[in-house]
């Protein structure tokens, strides 16, 4: 699926239509975001991510309202009118532009932030951050080093310390995550 073309500024995926919900146009939605009141009210727009072949295609939905259904998201857009419409927006990524102002939570960051920083342990480094697995339990940094992939949970008690100006994290692993065990 091809991107839209988008303005300049840092763009969150935050939700996929899964799925047509009833005869009016509503679609369940799959929630990328801990925070929907902030990200899905009324107006709020969305870019959106579909095949270059879609009619959406570099389109942009609007909400209209958010409702819950048996603890599912279930949005009501725009343009968006009957089922046969909804269902040619199934599988749509949603993208919303956050502002450069936005406030950011203390020891939160985002997934896109943490790709590509440095990991260090006692100021060596160790490898890249290539990816975040996000689990039930906690979330994992997939680490990129010398010898293959690492995947560390991210937990105060092991990431110690996250720099983004630095561009580095810092990391007080057991033995064993990162080299061989010794006997």
């Amino acid at each position: 699926m091809a991107r839209p073309e988008r303005p300049p500024g840092t763009e969150l995926r935050v939700g996929r239509l899964t799925k047509a919900h009833g005869l009016k146009g509503a679609l369940k939605i799959d929630l990328y975001t801990d925070d929907p009141a902030k990200r899905f009210t009324p107006g709020a727009t969305f870019a959106l991510q579909v095949p270059e072949a879609s009619p959406w295609h570099g389109q942009r939905l609007e909400l209209v309202e958010l409702k819950w259904f048996n603890g599912a998201a279930v949005g009501f857009f725009a343009g968006v009118a009957d089922r046969t419409a909804a269902e040619s927006l199934v599988k749509a990524v949603l993208w919303v532009e956050v502002a450069a102002d936005e406030p950011q939570e203390d020891d939160a960051w985002y997934y896109h932030q943490l790709v590509g920083l440095r990991v260090l342990r006692d100021g060596v480094e160790l490898g890249r951050v290539v990816r975040v697995d996000e689990l039930p339990a906690q979330d994992l940094l997939a680490v990129e080093t010398a010898s293959g992939e690492v995947l560390v949970p991210f937990v105060k008690a092991i990431v110690t310390a996250v720099d983004l100006e630095a561009g580095t994290v810092t990391v007080d692993p057991p033995g064993g995550l990162f080299e061989e065990p010794s006997d």
